[in-house]
C-alpha cells in the first residue's frame, strides 16, 4: 500500500470516552475520517462505571469546543457551565449525544487486541513508516476483524487496570484470595445492596488521592445516617501526613477538588476514620471470623476489617501495543517528554503545563497515547488536558504543525506545591533547598483530630 493510499484511510481512535470522542470531533472538523473503537456496549462505558461520583470540574471544563460545534446543529444545549455533573450526567448528557452525532464512525463492542504496522513487526525497519497501521479487534459476539489506519490515537484510558493494594506494585499476598471483600472502586452507597455491604462495617481505604478522599467522605456520611451506625473507616497511607495530604483546600482553583480533601480531613477529625500512616501493605490475611487483616512490610498488623477499598491509582494496559515502538518513561509508563511534567517523584505541584503533540510523540510516527492513557501511572489528570492533547494531535495529523505546537489552554492550579519527593514521603527542607523542589519548601507535619493508631496494634 503506497503513502497516498494510506492517507485515504481513517484515523483509528481507541476508546469512546471523553478524550476519544473529542478526538473524533476534531478529526471531523479537520475533514478527516475517524473510526472510534469502543470495547464497551455504550459510549463512555468506563465513565458509566463511576456514574455515582461527582466530578470536581464543572460543566464548563468537561466539554470540548469541537464536540460542542458538532452537537450544535442537533439542538444540544450545554448544561450550566458552573454546575458539577456526576459521571452519569457526563455520559448521558454529553458523551452519548456526541457518539450519536458521530453515528457509524463509532463501533461499540469492538475491543482492540493488537496494533502494528502492516507486514512489519516491531523488529523490522524496512519501509516501516510508509506502511499503514493494522488494527486487530474482537467483537462482543466473538468475531475478529483486521482494519487499516493512517494513524492511531489510543484514548482507551486506564480504568480497566487499577493498581493493587501491595506497596511493591504487585498484589499483596492474599489479595486475590480476598477478592470477595476487596474493591477497587469508590463504593456507590446510593445502591441499597452496596450500602448494606458497608453500613455498620469497618472498612480499610488504601490510597491518598481524590478517589480515597471521596470514599472517606461517603463512608463518613454513611456513619452519620440512621442506617449507618457503627460504620468506621481506616485510612491507610503509605507516607506520613503533612500539610499537602488533603490537597489544596481553599487555595485550589478547582473549589470542588479542594473540598474533597477538606471532607476527608473532616472524616478523620470527626472520628469517622482513623489514619494509619507509613503503612505499606505486604499481605491481606483472612481472620478466623472471615474478616481481613492487613499486614505491613514492617510486620505491623491492623485490627480486622470487613471490607477493603483499594484506591491506589491506575496503570495503562500496553499489551495490545507491544508491536509498536513506543517511547515511554521507565517509571510512569508515560511518553518520555511528558513524564517530567507529571512525575510525582520530581515535584508535588498538581499544576501541569499544557502540552500537545511534541510531548506525546513516539519513535513510531503516527501513534499517540492521549487522555488518561498518556499519564501512565501518574495522577491528577484533568479533562481539559485531554481536550488540548487531542486538539494538538489532530492538528499534527492534518499537517497543521503551527496549530499543533501552539498552546491554547491555561489549567487551574491545585494550590498544592510542596517540593520534590512527596510521592512516598516528605523530604526535608534541606533537600528542597538543595534544588529538589519545584516550588515552596516541604510542608510541616500536622496533627489530626483523631490520633493514628499505635504501631503495635492498629485500630
Amino acid at each position: 500500500m503506497n503513502v497516498t493510499a494510506t492517507e485515504q484511510l481513517p484515523v483509528v481512535v481507541i476508546g469512546a470516552g471523553p478524550a476519544g470522542l473529542a478526538a473524533a470531533a476534531h478529526l471531523v472538523d479537520r475533514g478527516l475520517e475517524p473510526l472510534v473503537l469502543e470495547a464497551g456496549a455504550q459510549a463512555g462505558a468506563a465513565v458509566r462505571e463511576w456514574s455515582h461520583v461527582r466530578l470536581f470540574s464543572p460543566w464548563g471544563e468537561v466539554t470540548d469546543p469541537a464536540a460542542e460545534k458538532l452537537l450544535a446543529p442537533t439542538g444540544w444545549v450545554k448544561p450550566d457551565a458552573a454546575t458539577y455533573p456526576t459521571g452519569g450526567d457526563w455520559a448521558e448528557t454529553y458523551l452519548e449525544p456526541l457518539a450519536g452525532v458521530l453515528g457509524d464512525r463509532v463501533r461499540l463492542g469492538a475491543r482492540v487486541t493488537g496494533v502494528s504496522r502492516a507486514g512489519r513487526d516491531r523488529i523490522v525497519d524496512a519501509d516501516r513508516e510508509t506502511q499503514p497501521f493494522v488494527v486487530h479487534l474482537t467483537y462482543a459476539d466473538g468475531r475478529e476483524e483486521r482494519l487499516f489506519a493512517r494513524a492511531v490515537i489510543d484514548a482507551s484510558g486506564t480504568w480497566s487496570t487499577p493498581s493493587p493494594a501491595g506497596a511493591s506494585g504487585l498484589p499483596a499476598l492474599g489479595e486475590k484470595a480476598a477478592a470477595d471483600r476487596v474493591s477497587y472502586r469508590v463504593p456507590d452507597l446510593g445502591d441499597p445492596a452496596v450500602r448494606a455491604r458497608y453500613a455498620g462495617r469497618r472498612t480499610a481505604v488504601i490510597g491518598s488521592g481524590a478517589s480515597a478522599f471521596t470514599a472517606l467522605a461517603l463512608l463518613a456520611d454513611l456513619a452519620g445516617s440512621e442506617d449507618g451506625a457503627g460504620t468506621k473507616a481506616v485510612w491507610i497511607l503509605r507516607r506520613g501526613i503533612s500539610g499537602s495530604t488533603f490537597g489544596g483546600g481553599a487555595a485550589d482553583q478547582l473549589p470542588a477538588r479542594g473540598a474533597l480533601g477538606l471532607a476527608a480531613k473532616a472524616a478523620v477529625d470527626d472520628g469517622h476514620a482513623d489514619a494509619v500512616t507509613g503503612f505499606r501493605t505486604e499481605a491481606i490475611e483472612r481472620a478466623d471470623d472471615g474478616r481481613l487483616v492487613l499486614v505491613a512490610e514492617d510486620g505491623r498488623r491492623l485490627d480486622p476489617v470487613d471490607e477493603v477499598v483499594v484506591l491506589t491509582g491506575f496503570r495503562p494496559d500496553l499489551s495490545f501495543l507491544s508491536e509498536l515502538r513506543l517511547g515511554l518513561d521507565e517509571r510512569l509508563q508515560a511518553p518520555v517528554a511528558l513524564a517530567p511534567l507529571i512525575d510525582p517523584n520530581q515535584h508535588s505541584c498538581g499544576t501541569v503545563y499544557p502540552h500537545g503533540v511534541n510531548e506525546l510523540s513516539h519513535p513510531e510516527q503516527g501513534v499517540y497515547l492521549v487522555g488518561m492513557k498518556s499519564y501512565g501511572r501518574a495522577p491528577t489528570f484533568l479533562a481539559l488536558t485531554g481536550y488540548e492533547q487531542v486538539r494538538s494531535v489532530v492538528a499534527a495529523i492534518a499537517g497543521d504543525r503551527e496549530s499543533a505546537e501552539r498552546v491554547e489552554l491555561v489549567l487551574p492550579e491545585t494550590g498544592v506545591c510542596g517540593g520534590a519527593g512527596l510521592f512516598d514521603q516528605p523530604r526535608t527542607d534541606e533537600a528542597t533547598e538543595a534544588g529538589g523542589g519545584c516550588c515552596a519548601p516541604a510542608p510541616a507535619l500536622i496533627q489530626l483530630g483523631t490520633a493514628a493508631p499505635a504501631p503495635s496494634c492498629g485500630s
